[in-house]
């Protein structure tokens, strides 16, 4: 039977959630997490450094710009960093307090959020949303529906704006979309993130958090009994009682607690949740740790005049084994946590030294492949090479090239290079040995150094490579 039920659900499609608005001392940290994400997030493309975007992903240049930071494609280790980094972060935070990051500060949480309370604002809480549902279609109805959807549209079309402003300078980008100019690509990936926004924010909602994000399922991998989570505590709480089944038993306070808890199965808890599960029922990994139910099972406790905390965020251990403050800030550093924590901060470290010994200017030495050696007059020897110098400062550079590690080598060609602010220059270069000395070598491939020196400032950047003798 239980079964054939799961297999009825698994096609049946589900009915929507209708989340009641909750106030508390999580809500207002959940919606101040909301408001600095969304800050950064649509501020930072319209922040300016020097001339430019503070912040600009600049594919067709290859140039990506971090405030005073400019990496190249060959900088790519740094991205590699930054995925470790938060991988082992997620690991390490997920180990610690369970699932915060979705319910505080994911994208999908906070355009939730963002999305709920604008249909709050046209259709009321839950229940008027309710009642507008199941009431007849009128001019009322279809005006809160169609300001409703305008809005979220208007959000989805603002959130892909800024989404493409990380690629395209955001001035530029506003004013081809005012001109009516706006490229292809552009306008496709506006449209595209817009309407991502609009459909997971909108519509799918905690169908995304409940089946399309792989971070729901493989958390138990990641949890133990000392995970933070939010917990219903069936000790205080059971057996449940309505607040008529209270008033039979009397004043009697010890008569009262032996037979109905703290929870007065009013269903808030519920109702409150934005994926729809009662918390009641144990650890579920639809659970988003948003803490909802704590804020509304807190009114209502207070109500009671009962102790808050029958809904809380808690370990297994702590509830089942009623664990003080003290204990459990020791099960917090338990060997997971701490090879977690060892590990991010070992990786962190390295990226902030390798950022900081970093070069201000890259070189690539590529050979002559159509011609390694080949002899011209006098018998001299000549290798050809092609250097890629990038220049990693905001300012015009000149670079003085050399080479050694083979005696009486010659270049022929200008040894100074300038490059302009940020960019990159090929340049075509030629080494040459004398005969006598090319004839105290073995045919072959030898090893030397390439030397490129910034007149700024003196700093040089070797690169290895071979001068090839023929035989």
């Amino acid at each position: 039977m239980a079964d054939s039920e799961a297999v009825i659900r698994l096609y049946r499609s589900e009915d929507k959630i209708h989340p009641r608005a909750v106030d508390g001392f999580y809500a207002r940290w959940r919606w101040a997490l909301v408001t600095v994400t969304q800050a950064v997030f649509y501020g930072l493309p319209w922040l300016s450094w020097g001339d430019r975007p503070a912040v600009l992903f600049d594919l067709a240049a290859r140039r990506f710009y971090v405030f005073g930071l400019v990496l190249y494609p060959q900088d790519f280790v740094y991205l590699a960093v930054l995925l470790m980094v938060s991988a082992f972060a997620l690991f390490l935070f997920t180990a610690v307090a369970g699932r915060v990051w979705c319910g505080y500060a994911c994208p999908q949480t906070v355009y939730t959020e963002i999305y709920m309370l604008v249909e709050r604002w046209f259709e009321g809480d839950r229940n008027a949303r309710l009642r507008l549902e199941k009431g007849p279609w009128s001019f009322g109805k279809l005006g809160r529906k169609t300001g409703k959807q305008l809005a979220w549209i208007a959000i989805g079309l603002w959130t892909g704006f800024s989404f493409v402003g990380y690629f395209t300078p955001i001035r530029t980008l506003g004013a081809e979309v005012l001109s009516l100019g706006l490229g292809p690509w552009e306008a496709f990936w506006v449209l595209f993130y817009g309407f991502a926004t609009y459909g997971n924010a909108g519509y799918m909602r905690e169908q995304v958090c409940k089946y399309m994000c792989p971070y729901a399922r493989f958390q138990s991998a990641m949890f133990d009994r000392d995970t933070l989570i939010i917990g219903y505590d069936p000790v205080r709480g059971e057996p449940r009682g309505k607040n008529a089944q209270r008033g039979k038993k009397g004043s009697d306070q010890n008569r009262r607690a032996e037979t109905v808890g703290d929870c007065i199965d009013c269903g808030l808890c519920v109702q409150a949740c934005p994926t729809g599960i009662d918390i009641r029922d144990g650890l579920q990994y639809e659970c988003i740790s948003c803490a909802a139910c704590i804020d509304v099972c807190d009114g209502v406790m207070d109500k009671m005049g009962t102790p808050r905390g029958l809904i809380r965020y808690d370990t297994e251990n702590g509830m089942s084994q009623q664990l003080t403050r003290a204990q459990h800030w020791r099960r917090l550093f338990r060997p997971r946590v701490l090879v977690y924590g060892i590990v991010l901060l070992l990786i962190c470290a390295g990226a902030l030294v390798s950022l900081a010994s970093r070069h201000s200017f890259r070189v690539d030495v590529v050979r002559d492949r159509a011609s390694l050696a080949r002899l011209v007059e006098d018998g001299w020897i000549e290798n050809v090479y092609r250097l890629q110098i990038m220049n990693a400062t905001e300012a015009t550079q000149r670079y003085r090239l050399a080479a050694d590690g083979l005696p009486s080598l010659q270049l022929t060609q200008e040894t100074t290079v300038e490059v302009g602010p940020a960019g990159a220059r090929w340049v075509a270069v030629s080494l040459r040995m004398p005969p006598e000395a090319a004839q105290a070598l073995k045919a072959g491939a030898h090893p030397l150094q390439w030397r490129i020196r910034r007149e700024a400032d003196g700093e040089t950047v070797a690169e290895k490579s071979t001068f090839v003798v023929p035989r």
